[in-house]
């Protein structure tokens, strides 16, 4: 669970950014997303199989863009 407290003089712009930056970073959304439909196990190798060679592609092209 995330807790954030909002900041003295902090504005509440300032505060929402700093809470959705914590969502974000913690993973918390990406997760209940992930889990708010059934994948079979099959499934889930086929879907990280294609993260893995995306993340493998990026990291090619980054490294020849240096």
């Amino acid at each position: 669970m995330i807790t954030v407290y909002p900041k003295k003089d902090e504005s509440d712009e300032q505060f929402l950014k700093r809470f959705t930056r914590k969502v974000a970073k913690s993973g918390v959304l990406a997760d209940y997303k992930a889990k708010r439909y059934f994948t079979s196990k099959a499934e889930q190798r086929r879907l990280d199989k294609k993260k893995a060679i995306r993340r493998a592609a990026k990291k090619r092209r980054e490294r020849r863009e240096r």
